[in-house]
């Protein structure tokens, strides 16, 4: 079974400050994440953070992509640094930069979900340009996806 988790919260709770946004405040750290259990014939992941609330917009706040099929994590403040995984590459959040944006949503709008979703897929690289919406990922994604896991950290102001 291919599932994903993370050390900094669990599937469902809250998601802690030092993962927030600068401006929330936090530290804008990226999240730690670990996957197990990718299916035989998986060439690649990606991985993708978007706040699913209606008033974000499917708002990217990480996208990986062309994550090599021996790695199966990425660790705590990985985003933006020699960490990340040789070959894979980081698009642009919805805010505009390179990499990790953490959450930070408007006031008053209550608890956003914020899904992170690892894809095994069939193919060892992703042809998709670096600035990057929920759409075009799901359109780069169509077809290639072997497998998915997915858990959602929750955060309101």
């Amino acid at each position: 079974m291919f599932t994903l988790r993370s050390t900094a919260f669990e599937d469902g709770g809250r998601i802690p400050f030092a993962y927030l946004s600068t401006r929330c405040p936090g530290e804008n750290r990226s999240i730690p994440c670990e996957w197990s259990g990718a299916p035989e014939g998986t060439q690649s992941f990606v991985l993708a953070i978007v706040d699913h609330a209606p008033v974000a917009r499917e708002w990217v706040h990480w996208a990986v992509v062309d994550i090599p099929p021996d790695v199966t994590s990425l660790s705590e403040g990985a985003s933006r640094t020699s960490a990340m995984p040789p070959g894979s590459r980081e698009l642009d959040n919805t805010g505009g930069s390179p990499g990790y944006g953490g959450p930070c949503p408007p006031p008053g709008t209550g608890d956003h979900p914020y899904e992170a979703t690892v894809y095994a897929l069939s193919v060892p690289r992703l042809d998709i340009a670096r600035k990057v919406t929920a759409n075009d990922l799901d359109r780069a994604l169509a077809g290639k996806v072997i497998a998915k896991a997915s858990l959602t950290g929750l955060y309101s102001r």
